[in-house]
């Protein structure tokens, strides 16, 4: 069988495949198409010389979804909400994330005051009706969006995750009075409590519905014409995949699609290994991102913000934990109002690119300072493909920056690397050191076009004692999309002290549940499911996830369960209340369909070790060294080298400093003991 991943980034779109009959990996990239993403796709497939029929499993992730919010570039969108309730999206929450912050700004609604329609209905927390839905009222707000011509609407009751009859009701008469119209229910989404963190997913949803849901369409439509004929699936947010039916009614879960593969690749790779606690570390063309890997399992991200925190949209789906830093090889240095130097977060992107791609761009990068230390090579970019401008480079870095500031071009492309590597480590650190772990227990893995370019620095700077560079780093999110099961997350808001909890009633739901997780999966065999309570202590406003074992369930085992939050608490705060109630908030199910696993074959133990060339390369100070660069393709398992040493492969370079030491492991990946955190 072949299976396929396609990648899309700021500047490249990835495209990696593995034929598990023949053992071959094939691998392209191609500019990303800003204006038709789906064009960048069918580029990379074309480049493969594969052939689209022959593909029995094609994975998508995209930026798709997350890139229409923040562009602000959805739909315009109706949304029909409780009588008493229509300014609950608006208000929003009363905390103040930047405190000290001048020019703090709320997010601004997706939905404004007018298009926000108030209908009779009323439910109780409990789920009981108050009032029944008056299906008059529903139709009245349907003629007000009509006339006002929206072409999304969003329907969010109070309480309907305790009972979602009369939203599915009111979506009946949505849809028959709006037949073109994307309609998308709170409850579909999420069944849990937090009024305006529901309205503002479900917003989000139908804000970005109809963009994402045409893309998907165009996406299948597209790869048909070529020949495709195999299983298409699109990667969600919480590190599974979906089907592309699924992306469309909940394309909110798509936000973070593209970034997560790599964090699944790197819990594999860790593992496989030897490593179960990693930091995976992906430096693409626009952006840094970093997250965490504990045990062989990704951090879940504790409520998800699009935007950022202070002034971004909420989202209620569950989001691998991931921080993202506008650090990337595209990333812009400039000298700011005080003569200051700083590097990002403006993106040359792929159009017109660094300076050094010789596409018109004018503005000096973190690519560009690479190339003139030497870091990058100009004629082996993308194997040889893409050849670089070093004097245009060069001659832009002396302009801009150099000039300016009194200084050298090599001195101020080694002062922009700096500062993007301080930015970087400042990302890892987020991950790591600002959740209570150290980052001298993990290993970081290291991918992206950029990752391997910078990941030793960044080890040196935080101590990690080892960085490993996978095969493929710069196909790594595309690679991990290809090792990703099906997922789907389902919760139920269920409030009650864990003491007197009726456990024969959370049997009954974590059975609906289940259910509903089978349906989406569309099938029972080879598949899992992981029952979660979200706890905490009477008072408190935020929980922990708690994992429930099918036998502490049977057996309502209230004290294990309440030990093992009392020890999650102390790991993550430094104290427990032992003697405090506990209380449980939802109760979530994960369920996994296993999907047919990529083993990274074991490589052949031929050749010798042997440079490509010497080439000079500024590493630290103001002198070059004479640097060996070796081919990754010839490099076989178990050879040895030290640093200073560069590794070149298509589509990424390796740095090593002096006084580190790398082995090639039996797969192929390059473990880097790191000189200074010995």
């Amino acid at each position: 069988m072949v299976f396929l991943a396609v990648d899309i980034g700021g500047t490249f779109t990835d495209l990696i495949a593995f034929d598990d009959k023949t053992g071959r990996f094939f691998q392209a990239k191609s500019l990303t198409t800003p204006r038709n993403h789906v064009d960048g796709i069918i580029d990379c497939i074309e480049k493969s010389e594969l052939d689209p029929g022959t593909i029995n499993h094609l994975i998508h992730g995209s930026t798709t979804a997350i890139n229409t919010l923040i562009e602000r570039k959805g739909a315009k969108v109706g949304l029909i909400v409780t009588r008493g309730t229509r300014d609950v999206y608006a208000i929003g929450r009363g905390n103040r994330p930047e405190a000290y912050n001048l020019f703090f700004h709320r997010p601004k609604p997706l939905v404004p005051r007018h298009l926000t329609i108030e209908v009779n209905e009323r439910l109780l927390a409990s789920g009981e009706v108050r009032e029944a839905l008056d299906p008059a009222s529903v139709k009245a707000a349907c003629d007000i969006l009509v006339k006002e011509g929206v072409d999304a609407v969003a329907v969010c009751f109070l309480h309907s995750y305790a009972n979602p009859e009369h939203e599915q009701q009111a979506g009946e008469i949505v849809r028959k009075a709006m037949p073109k119209a994307y309609v998308s229910l709170s409850h579909e989404i999420m069944r849990e409590y937090r009024e305006y963190e529901r309205i503002s997913t479900t917003a989000v949803n139908a804000y970005i519905g109809p963009v994402v849901g045409g893309y998907v369409r165009n996406l299948q439509n597209r790869l048909e014409t070529i020949g495709f004929k195999g299983e298409l699936a699109i990667m969600q947010s919480n590190g599974g995949v979906m089907a592309p039916a699924t992306a469309i009614n909940r394309p909110v879960t798509m936000m973070e699609s593209g970034p997560v593969g790599g964090i699944i690749a790197a819990a594999q790779v860790g593992q496989a290994l030897g490593y179960a606690n990693v930091v995976s570390f992906d430096m693409g063309g626009t952006t840094a991102k970093a997250s965490l890997v504990r045990d062989g399992e990704a951090s879940m991200a504790e409520g998800y913000y699009v935007g950022g925190y202070a002034s971004g949209h909420p989202v209620m789906t569950p989001v691998v934990d991931i921080v993202e830093v506008g650090a990337g090889g595209g990333s812009i240095a400039s000298i700011d109002d005080v003569g200051a130097l700083k590097v990002g977060p403006q993106s040359s992107g792929a159009e017109p690119g660094p300076i050094c791609y010789g596409r018109g761009g004018t503005e000096p990068t973190i690519t560009d300072a690479n190339v003139i230390l030497g870091r990058i090579g100009a004629n082996d970019f993308l194997g040889g493909e893409m050849k670089l401008d070093r004097d245009a480079a060069l001659k832009g870095m002396q302009e801009r920056i150099a000039k300016p500031l009194n200084m050298t071009a090599e001195e101020a492309a080694s002062a922009v690397v700096q500062i993007a590597i301080a930015k970087m480590a400042l990302c890892v650190r987020e991950v790591s050191v600002e959740k209570g772990y150290d980052p001298r227990d993990f290993v970081l893995i290291a991918s992206g076009g950029g990752g391997a370019v910078h990941a030793v620095a960044i080890a040196r700077e935080l101590f990690v004692p080892t960085v490993i560079v996978p095969r493929f780093p710069s196909h790594f999110s595309a690679l991990g999309m290809l090792m990703a099961d099906e997922r789907h997350d389902l919760v139920r808001t269920y409030l009650a002290e864990l003491n007197v909890a009726d456990f024969d009633l959370i049997r009954r739901i974590t059975e609906e549940l289940t259910g509903e997780a089978y349906k989406l999966l569309g099938r029972k065999d080879n598949c899992t499911t992981q029952v979660q309570f979200d706890l905490r202590y009477v008072g408190q406003e935020f929980t922990l996830p708690i994992s429930v074992t099918p036998e502490q369930l049977a057996r309502a085992d209230r004290k294990a369960i309440r030990k093992s939050f009392d020890d999650l608490h102390e790991q993550r705060y430094a104290h427990q209340a032992a003697d405090e109630p506990v209380e449980m908030i939802n109760i979530r199910l994960v369920a996994l369909g296993q999907r047919s696993k990529l083993a990274l074959p074991a490589l052949p133990r031929e050749g010798k070790l042997a440079p490509r060339e010497i080439r000079q390369v500024l590493f630290e100070g103001k002198t070059a060294v004479d640097c060996p660069v070796y081919d990754r393709e010839k490099l076989t398992p178990g050879d040895k080298f030290d640093g200073p040493a560069l590794v070149s492969e298509y589509g990424s370079t390796t740095v090593i400093f002096p006084l580190d030491k790398v082995s090639v492991a039996d797969t192929g990946e390059l473990i880097i003991s790191v000189g200074n955190a010995q």
